[in-house]
């Protein structure tokens, strides 16, 4: 009942909005980016605003003519709070483009507006396979869960790799993760002899690794938020995991570049599947490495960081081919199937789907110039959401 009333209010406000209301301020472009600033996932809020504003800098801020405004919100990483956010965005700034969503609660939170405003949504961050499929208003640039569990899968029984327990954080794009990973395993000839959840806010993983340690694994498969890596690398070092010859795999979250040189010797030798590391070898990546570390006094980019860069540019081309008119549905249109280099590799955004397609790399922590990096040694090409391929 709460959900309905909401949602016909901000459908009246919207629809109180004059289509000139709309388009006010006729030569500003207004880009709401709500982030999570402060809380658990603080470091994703902190990539992502880095990349945008990155992006501006490099690009200028005036495009077809509009003048570029960000405007950034913190939700705390409360769903509730992002679509009070959205509204109060899209109501009293009239903004363009809703963008950010460093997780899926969040993302799916603001569907409703998206849809009921015509507002494209462009998600950065947040990577549940379903939620392009929350409003036709959704763009998504960062990547889908099941898109590097499933490679994973495919490496793991071919490096003696055949018995595993799975350690997810309990919410969409975890499940995601231990599902695909699962069932790729098992068609592999694998087995998952256990799978475990653990709660997303302030999760305690002792007590989920001493039960994994109990089970003897040849492996274990961890999926946690960007952000949580580095504590699921500590206990499972101090549990002496690591000599019990149990080996930690997962996506690229647990080895974020963000904290990854934090993590210690450690982590050498842990393989994960991702679409990005601070280490691709590319001519754009080292461009974008340099220049974000200079901007942002050292800090690493990571995988959120390349979400919001590429966010960034999804919506500057689309309003270059707009030529700056035009409102959501315009907009829209422009974004889908977009095709570029970005500092992950080569991408599109998926016409249907609205969602990326990208490479995996498999990776191994390595120590390079002294200091840790995820480096790539495999990869799987243009690697579509396997959640939306059924």
């Amino acid at each position: 009942m709460h959900k309905r009333v909401f949602l016909n209010a901000v459908a009246l406000a919207i629809a109180s909005l004059s289509s000139t209301a709309v388009l006010a301020d006729g030569n500003s472009f207004k880009i709401g980016l709500i982030l999570p600033m402060t809380g658990q996932q603080a470091s994703t809020g902190r990539q992502i605003e880095a990349a945008a504003r990155l992006y501006m800098a490099q690009n200028g801020d005036t495009v077809a003519g509009k003048k570029i405004e960000l405007i950034v919100k913190d939700d705390t990483t409360v769903p509730d709070m992002t679509k009070r956010l959205a509204q109060e965005l899209v109501v009293n700034d009239k903004v363009n483009v809703l963008a950010g969503f460093g997780i899926t609660p969040s993302a799916l939170a603001t569907a409703p507006i998206a849809t009921q405003s015509k507002t494209p949504q462009v998600v950065m961050a947040a990577a549940t396979s379903s939620i392009t499929e929350a409003s036709p208003y959704i763009v998504r640039t960062s990547f889908t869960l099941p898109q590097a569990s499933v490679s994973l899968a495919d490496w793991a029984p071919k490096n003696g790799i055949k018995k595993v327990v799975t350690l997810v954080s309990d919410y969409g794009p975890g499940i995601d993760a231990e599902k695909f990973f699962k069932e790729r395993l098992i068609f592999n000839g694998g087995q998952v002899v256990e799978s475990l959840r653990v709660p997303l806010r302030g999760p305690d993983f002792a007590p989920f690794l001493q039960k994994v340690r109990d089970l003897k694994p040849d492996a274990l498969f961890v999926f946690v938020p960007s952000g949580a890596g580095a504590a699921v690398m500590k206990q499972f070092l101090e549990r002496g995991m690591d000599k019990a010859g149990i080996k930690l795999i997962g996506t690229g979250d647990i080895t974020d570049d963000d904290q990854l040189n934090d993590m210690g010797d450690g982590a050498l030798g842990v393989v994960t599947s991702h679409h990005y590391s601070t280490y691709h070898p590319s001519a754009v990546n080292k461009k974008f490495v340099e220049a974000f570390q200079k901007a942002n006094k050292g800090m690493r980019p990571n995988f959120m960081a390349v979400g919001g860069y590429d966010g960034m540019r999804v919506i500057y081309e689309a309003l270059k081919v707009t030529k700056g008119n035009g409102g959501g549905d315009a907009l829209l249109a422009a974004m889908k199937g977009q095709i570029f280099e970005s500092p992950r590799g080569p991408m599109f955004i998926d016409a249907q789907t609205r969602d990326v397609v990208q490479n995996i790399y498999l990776r191994k922590v390595e120590r390079k110039d002294g200091q840790l990096y995820n480096v790539e040694f495999d990869v799987i090409k243009d690697v579509k959401d396997p959640g939306k391929a059924r």
